[in-house]
């Protein structure tokens, strides 16, 4: 297979680490829980802050680890974390989202909350929004987490204090059903408007289900936060604007994960550019040029246990290499030392640049 080359790093001074990212806009890091999405992008959201850059470093992942990375806390609302470079960081907490899918937003009545179909005579809504009730009626939207995460997202995407945003996103299964929102939105609404045209003689009557008394003001919010949703996929499929980087560990079933992913971004017209392998074990001399003083590196000679995890990796690396061909791939080494810190996310940054 065809070797991949990562630049050489001379050391862990903190000086000498990387400044600059040769990257779009928007970098995001997708993949399978646990494969290291949100060491890269912390170490890709430091590394384009030290270049001057303003940049802020999103968690979409519900599991957030983004502050422990850092060693910093991080707020729920965008807010500068270091004095000296222009690096931002925000985890999600959708819980404080505003619109249409917040929790408790007030958009609907409280009384409504109370209603059901029956009160109302309108029997036929369990049919329509499904047994466990429906959202008009106080009942769960649906995806209600993944849309007010993904409107707080596009909020920040759109914020002009940042040329550069970084988004450690949820693990795939959440990540997909972001992008699938639009479509069931489209569907909510096309349902929403059917039962108001067909119930309009009824409105009145049954106001306070619909917050407003027409529910035009809900409506048009859901209608919003849609279309916003559709320029965010507009702006993942443009690959001058958007690099999403899907990152895997080199065993067989995270290669495979990996693929699904890449071809259901594809499905959505989102190209994926980079694809990173994290936690390679081998020799950090020949990858990083790190003083041999400073880690211990796998003894794949004398060590049965390090070969064989090797002999593992080196197969699912040249599968990646066979499947991702064309994209550019990036190789990440396994270290001893846990990575977190500026002087840790230093070297990883330089493996992605």
């Amino acid at each position: 297979m065809t070797e991949l080359t990562v630049e050489a790093v001379d050391s862990l001074e903190t000086e000498e680490l990387p400044a600059g990212v040769d990257a779009p806009e928007y970098v995001l890091y997708g993949g399978k829980g646990g494969v290291g999405k949100t060491t890269c992008a912390a170490a890709t959201a430091l590394a384009s802050a030290r270049g001057g850059t303003s940049t802020l470093v999103v968690s979409t992942d519900p599991a957030h680890s983004l502050s422990d990375t850092l060693e910093t806390e991080i707020p729920s609302e965008p807010g500068r974390i270091d004095d000296e470079i222009p690096l931002f960081a925000v985890e999600i907490d959708p819980e404080s989202a505003a619109g249409p899918f917040a929790p408790d937003d007030g958009a609907f009545d409280e009384d409504a909350r109370d209603v059901t179909a029956a009160d109302a005579g309108l029997g036929g809504l369990e049919s329509l929004f499904g047994d466990g009730g429906h959202p008009l009626a106080g009942g769960a939207m649906p995806g209600a987490d993944e849309a007010a995460a993904m409107s707080l997202l596009i909020e920040y995407l759109d914020d002009p204090r940042f040329d550069r945003v970084v988004v450690d996103t949820a693990p795939t299964g959440h990540t997909l059903r972001l992008l699938e929102l639009p479509d069931v939105m489209d569907s909510m609404l096309g349902r929403l408007l059917s039962l108001r045209e067909s119930l309009s003689g009824m409105m009145d009557s049954v106001g306070g289900l619909f917050g407003d008394g027409d529910g035009v003001e809900a409506t048009a919010n859901l209608d919003e936060l849609s279309t916003k949703i559709e320029r965010l996929r507009t702006a993942l499929g443009d690959p001058t604007r958007t690099d999403f980087r899907v990152v895997m560990v080199p065993e067989k079933m995270s290669v495979v994960e990996s693929e699904r992913l890449v071809g259901r971004l594809a499905e959505f017209g989102i190209p994926v550019g980079t694809v990173v392998v994290n936690r390679v074990s081998e020799d950090l001399t020949s990858v990083t040029g790190l003083d041999t003083d400073w880690f211990v590196a796998p003894d794949t000679e004398h060590c049965e246990f390090c070969r064989r995890r090797w002999e593992v990796q080196r197969d699912a690396l040249a599968r990646a290499q066979e499947l991702f061909s064309g994209r550019d791939v990036k190789r990440v080494p396994l270290f001893a030392e846990a990575v977190h810190g500026e002087a840790m996310l230093g070297i990883v940054g330089r493996c992605l640049d």
